[in-house]
């Protein structure tokens, strides 16, 4: 029995130290991160700004005002407002401001389906859509700066950085620090080594067809985003992250907010789990080797020395120790192979795959 408890005892050492050091990685690559200048636009692109307000009277407003205020030509962007069992008094206050106002009514209302059924109001004559929370506030540059970054070549979704609005309570401070923590290692740390930041359900910006095109398959009850996310990544999309570009966020104020989230963020969790399950087994019955690399790049794999272990047909390696060299036939001891095996004719050898030299993150295999 106690030999049992050992054992046990060394796999939770070794699955806890992974973790660790996934984290550990991205939280010193994201202390290389330098300011970096963005030069002008030279065209203004059509935004279209999607606020999606479920009984959110009380906070609209300020939202909205936020967004009428950007120094960005006016004929250029539009303010669209989502409206999902709110007051009448609300609606009428919001249809008097130069916004374009959709109210929707659902059975069972999900941010996925009022952002479908606004896009399906508002036409296609955008160029990016951003989607903000209604407790969101963004400075005046805000849709100037994503612009800016747009007109670099290649650029379809953009995750800029949420940062609190409040605080005022000792629960919002805390809830501040929590998604700084995240965003230094899941967005910044993964953007350094050439990976994609995660999504964080506000703040986005996307390709307007592609966000329309995507958002249709979206199903999910709650944290549509990570849904979304997984989808856009099953397609091989890159997500950038723009640090030095701010969306203000209400952060919780007491214990029965934080039980709210709480509740919604397991929720979301659940969903999240079922969907990356749905993708993942995708990737491997149709041999997508591709993307089960990008997968486990993006959440699973911390930055290790890239090699094939063997030449096999099932999709995950092993961690190897094997001494010595390619040459040899041995792989070297610092070789972490977690990661997808590309299906390799069996005819070649182990031996004739060489490691690349160390270290060298998994995306530059």
């Amino acid at each position: 029995m106690e030999y049992i408890l050992h054992i046990v005892d060394w796999i939770l050492y070794a699955l806890f130290a992974i973790n660790i050091l996934y984290l550990l990685v991205y939280s010193l690559a994201s202390l290389r991160h330098k300011v970096v200048e963005t030069p002008p636009a030279k065209e203004f692109k059509r935004f279209a700004l999607l606020i999606p307000a479920y009984k959110e009277d009380t906070v609209i407003h300020e939202c909205v005002q936020s967004c009428l205020d950007q120094e960005y030509p006016s004929d250029r962007f539009d303010t669209i407002v989502i409206s999902d069992s709110m007051q009448p008094e609300t609606n009428a206050s919001l249809a008097s401001l130069p916004i374009r106002l959709v109210e929707v009514h659902f059975e069972k209302s999900t941010k996925s389906k009022a952002l479908n059924a606004a896009m399906a109001a508002i036409g296609n004559d955008y160029d990016i859509a951003i989607v903000l929370d209604t407790d969101n506030v963004i400075p005046y540059d805000y849709l100037q700066d994503v612009n800016n970054f747009y007109a670099r070549p290649g650029v379809e979704i953009v995750q800029t950085h949420r940062i609190a609005k409040n605080l005022n309570s000792d629960m919002a401070l805390l809830d501040a620090v929590s998604e700084e923590i995240n965003n230094s290692i899941f967005r910044l740390g993964h953007v350094e080594l050439g990976m994609s930041a995660a999504l964080i359900g506000s703040g986005m910006a996307f390709r307007y067809d592609l966000f329309r095109d995507t958002m249709a398959g979206v199903t999910a009850v709650g944290g549509f985003d990570r849904e979304l996310e997984l989808t856009l990544l099953y397609k091989g999309k890159h997500f950038h992250y723009l640090p030095d570009t701010f969306v203000f966020d209400e952060k919780i104020q007491n214990a029965n907010d934080f039980s709210r989230q709480r509740r919604r963020w397991l929720s979301a969790q659940w969903h999240y789990c079922k969907v990356f399950a749905k993708y993942l087994w995708r990737a491997i019955y149709k041999r997508n080797w591709d993307f089960c690399d990008k997968m486990f790049q993006q959440f699973c794999a911390p930055p290790a020395c890239c090699c094939w272990a063997s030449p096999a047909y099932w999709p995950f390696s092993s961690l190897s120790t094997t001494g010595g060299g390619a040459s040899s036939g041995g792989l070297p001891s610092s070789c972490f192979a977690l990661r997808c095996l590309q299906p390799f004719p069996a005819s070649i050898a182990p031996a004739a795959l060489p490691c690349l030299s160390s270290p060298c993150p998994i995306r530059s295999c």
